[in-house]
């Protein structure tokens, strides 16, 4: 592979398209080649006389260095189109990205039954209940929930996996060092520590209205199928839908009351044809015979659907509210660990902070000895579950009494 300084001035280069910038890579290889080629070599590629211009005043690698400097500080790795470890999935749409900069752990997306999740940012709470109820049993049966960490449909799609221990990839319409929406930093915390945030743009962009339809292709391009939870006319998620069938994808739609504009095209596609998800194996059942070693069709409770933003809200209003003064600290509610369900890193966490009383992510791996991803992921259950809270200074207490 050619420096990544020439993938990273490619890719950043503006006044060349995406279908340009494709072909001339195509025919002459690398980046490194498209950058040293002189005007015939890129005529003869395929650019025509504004792209060689643009390849011509747009030559300095300033910025280059710039995007480089800003992941080594973000811990981003950048995947090349020429990457073995670039989905192939993704590699065959119309206009795949050049590159990807990438925050987490990247699964290999052409062995996972992954499956976007997409709906609008003003949804009902039946879309909030849906979503996470949907994609915290999809997780449980084996899949890859992706979507694109917007409010809304996509934040619930996102815990819901969490909230399952499963696997989630988010689709950023702007840089990594740029949380938007504000409200969803923490979910951009848990995602980043347990799944997999990904981004067609550099560091520093901002959240353009222009750069979210864009992302949609890469949400559904990495995906077998796409599941549109509520979607009014008009909506980007049926934007993702229209893109998901031009790429091949399969097609399902969250049926919704004929009274609610939220639900209005959802209902459509179904009408047109989608699929209809009403449970989880609906989705799921399509793949089974292609992934018997992934997916597995078991009966999953729905999760307690508390969003972060709920939980927040609730916080705030408690803060504005003098407390009373107390005698002592209220009991704590308890958690017999023999009958909780909880997994063993869940576990020998909890009995970690009840021996410690408080203590960091660090102190924690080290007591428990369990890798950093697991110890991270289990944390992160277990706060959302309100298990344990997370006190100033990022440390961690119980918020239970256990019982063995």
């Amino acid at each position: 592979m050619s420096n990544l300084r020439y993938w990273l001035w490619l890719s950043a280069l503006r006044g060349v398209g995406r279908t340009v910038k494709l072909r001339l890579l195509y025919q002459l290889g690398t980046p490194e080649n498209i950058y040293f080629a002189d005007e015939v070599a890129l005529a003869q590629a395929g650019a025509d006389r504004k792209a060689i211009d643009a390849l011509r005043s747009g030559s300095s690698l300033t910025e280059a260095d710039r995007i480089l400097g800003d992941c080594h500080r973000l811990g981003l790795r950048v995947l090349t189109i020429q990457d073995t470890e670039y989905p192939d999935r993704l590699k065959s749409i119309y206009d795949p990205p050049l590159l990807l900069y990438v925050q987490g752990r990247m699964p290999v997306i052409d062995e996972e039954v992954a499956v976007a999740m997409v709906g609008t940012r003003d949804c009902t709470p039946y879309g909030i209940l849906a979503a996470e109820t949907l994609s915290h049993a999809m997780a449980r049966q084996g899949a890859l929930i992706v979507s694109g960490l917007a409010r809304g449909v996509d934040a619930a799609a996102h815990r819901g996996a969490l909230l399952a221990g499963g696997l989630t990839a988010a689709v950023l319409g702007n840089g990594h060092d740029v949380i938007y929406p504000a409200e969803n930093r923490r979910l951009y915390e848990d995602i980043a520590a347990s799944g997999v945030l990904l981004s067609e743009y550099p560091p520093g962009t901002r959240p353009e209205g222009r750069n979210f339809p864009v992302r949609n292709r890469i949400i559904s391009g990495l995906c077998l199928a796409a599941v549109v939870v509520e979607a009014p006319f008009g909506s980007g998620a049926l934007i993702t839908a229209e893109t998901a069938l031009e790429q091949g994808r399969d097609v399902f739609a969250v049926p919704g009351p004929i009274t609610s504009k939220a639900s209005q095209g959802a209902n459509r596609l179904i009408r047109d044809g989608a699929g209809v998800a009403g449970e989880s194996w609906d989705v799921l059942r399509e793949y089974a015979g292609r992934f018997p070693h992934k997916l597995r069709c078991v009966r999953v409770e729905p999760p307690k659907v508390v969003g972060y933003e709920a939980r927040e809200a609730a916080a705030a209003a408690a803060r504005e509210i003098p407390a009373a003064p107390e005698e002592k600290a209220p009991d704590l509610p308890p958690l017999r660990l023999y009958d909780s369900g909880l997994t063993d890193d869940q576990i020998a966490i909890l009995r970690c902070l009840r021996e410690a009383g408080t203590a960091q992510i660090d102190d924690i791996i080290e007591a428990t000895q369990i890798p950093a991803r697991r110890a991270l992921s289990a944390l992160t259950l277990l706060e959302l579950e309100e298990q344990v809270r997370q006190e100033s200074g990022k440390r961690f207490t119980l918020a239970v009494t256990l019982i063995e």
